[in-house]
């Protein structure tokens, strides 16, 4: 495939924030904090992990002969839409999926949103980049309050800087995320009150409820010149009904981190996920997982139960719309896994524990 300045425009402007963006974003403000055993003082680093891939792997995989990209539809709408209540007291949690990596979680009288993202686009601009095919499962105007809201990591589909602006403008939610990306939050909008946090910190949110910011096999980046300067993380949420592990975005390697989590964290009851965007495998196999990693992390991490994310909404990747859906079944039969224990999620489903 010939390099067009279209074609080009369309992977500097963020193919789904994994590439990366144009050139005026380098200068960018970063984090600056003392070493670690995860980060030299420049970058954040996995010890357990891999590195990004290159610009020439990048431009390998867009731009090389013989790329199979299976074409999306233009509108893919999900059969369902949720209108939640205002709180959700007691012992229960409900999890209510907006799309992508978006959750609303609400237990303990806290409204909790995941990875929140609005926006038609992830992207830098609004003109170009990866376009949302269905709505959100919750209408942004059907919103209860919102008390919390928990970012995983800054690239585009995950840290959408315009959702974060109207939160903090409807509701002033308290934002948690890793160390860096408070930097991009304040940078933008100084009026998201953001709160940022290293790997293996436990942090109250109130009601009994509690977040502890655990290691995921990613990386990050907002720009061509950032990669690395702010963390990722996952989530393990302290409810009243048990432990709930949040993946927003992960690859699976040998699944020493989901062993991890539970060898840490205990019984989980319940695991969110990624399925989606793995396709070509040489390139997404470090950062996500394909629906039969996804079955071996839910056996490594020993939750009770899985629910399916990062798919069918926004096209980064190769792979079909509904082909991570059906990989998903193939690969509970395979590992004779009963189809209710991990269930692929479509946007406005509702599950309560």
């Amino acid at each position: 495939m010939p390099i067009t300045r279209r074609s080009l425009f369309r992977l500097l402007a963020g193919t789904g924030g994994l590439v990366g963006i144009p050139l005026w974003m380098s200068r960018m403000k970063t984090y600056d904090g003392p070493a670690s055993d995860h980060f030299n003082g420049l970058h954040f680093f996995d010890p357990d992990g891999a590195p990004p891939k290159s610009l020439r792997e990048v431009l390998r995989w867009q731009f090389s002969g013989g790329r199979e990209r299976a074409k999306w539809p233009d509108w893919a709408p999900s059969p369902h839409a949720d209108t939640p209540p205002e709180r959700v007291d007691g012992g229960k949690v409900r999890l209510s999926f907006v799309g992508h990596a978006s959750w609303l979680i609400q237990t303990g009288g806290l409204n909790i949103l995941v990875d929140p993202v609005w926006s038609t686009r992830v992207s830098p601009v609004n003109f170009a980049g990866p376009k949302r095919r269905n709505d959100p499962g919750i209408a942004f105007d059907k919103l209860p309050k919102i008390d919390i809201v928990l970012v995983s990591h800054g690239h585009y589909d995950h840290l959408d800087i315009a959702t974060l602006s109207r939160l903090a403008k409807n509701f002033a939610p308290r934002v948690v995320t890793p160390l860096g990306n408070d930097v991009t939050m304040r940078s933008a909008d100084s009026s998201i009150k953001v709160e940022a946090f290293d790997w293996h910190e436990r942090v109250e949110l109130g009601g009994g409820i509690a977040v502890h910011l655990v290691p995921t096999r990613h990386w990050t980046a907002r720009g061509l010149f950032d990669r690395n300067k702010a963390l990722w993380a996952s989530f393990v949420l302290e409810t009243p009904a048990g432990k709930i592990y949040v993946v927003c975005d992960s690859g699976y390697g040998d699944g020493r981190h989901f062993r991890r989590v539970a060898q840490k964290h205990g019984a989980l009851r319940l695991a969110i996920l990624p399925i989606g965007a793995y396709e070509p495998r040489w390139f997404m196999r470090d950062q996500h997982m394909n629906p039969e990693d996804a079955v071996k992390a839910l056996a490594d991490c020993g939750a009770q139960q899985a629910l399916g994310h990062h798919h069918g909404t926004f096209q980064l990747t190769d792979e079909a719309i509904d082909a991570p859906a059906k990989a998903l079944v193939e690969a509970l039969d395979a590992a004779k896994i009963p189809q209710e224990r991990f269930v692929a999620m479509k946007p406005g489903q509702v599950v309560e524990i």
